[in-house]
């Protein structure tokens, strides 16, 4: 049997520190979601790059088809998949999304100074917004991912790939 090798939840007290992450930061979540601060294709681009970190299957398929009514080129989410940062992303996105992949590999544990980086680029209220955005799609990749894990053990291999 091969071995399984994305990022998943190890106990159900990681996803539950996630979801007290969000649910604490409301008003923050129902901005992002109107599309304040940050735009839906910023928005988009952030969870890309975060879920070709973690290797997701649902996210990616589901965030892909966002991604390209929010209007992000097909060669820019191409990009974003394999892990790279397009030329064509505006120049103010490009802190933010190398942040993303950066958070996203080293499991949303960024060292503090990425952290303040990320905070004098944007602004505290913005820099807020890409915490909770990343930690929201973090929890869908993890959620996702764990999923097809269970699927993978119980199928010995067969499914959940």
């Amino acid at each position: 049997m091969m071995a399984f090798r994305r990022r998943i939840y190890h106990s159900p007290s990681e996803l539950w520190q996630d979801l007290r992450f969000i649910a604490a930061r409301r008003g923050v979540v129902r901005q992002a979601v109107r599309g304040e601060p940050i735009s839906p294709a910023f928005c988009e681009r952030l969870m890309m790059a975060v879920t070709a970190v973690n290797g997701c299957r649902y996210c990616s398929y589901l965030h892909s088809r966002l991604a390209l009514r929010a209007g992000v080129s097909q060669d820019e989410l191409q990009a974003l998949l394999r892990g790279t940062v397009p030329t064509s992303v505006p120049a103010e996105e490009t802190v933010a999304i190398l942040y993303a992949q950066y958070w996203a590999d080293c499991n949303a544990r960024p060292d503090p100074e990425a952290t303040y980086h990320l905070v004098a680029t944007y602004g505290q209220d913005k820099a807020d917004a890409i915490r909770v955005l990343l930690r929201m799609i973090r929890a869908g990749n993890l959620a996702g991912n764990s999923w097809d894990y269970l699927l993978y053990r119980l199928s010995f291999g067969r499914l959940g790939q």
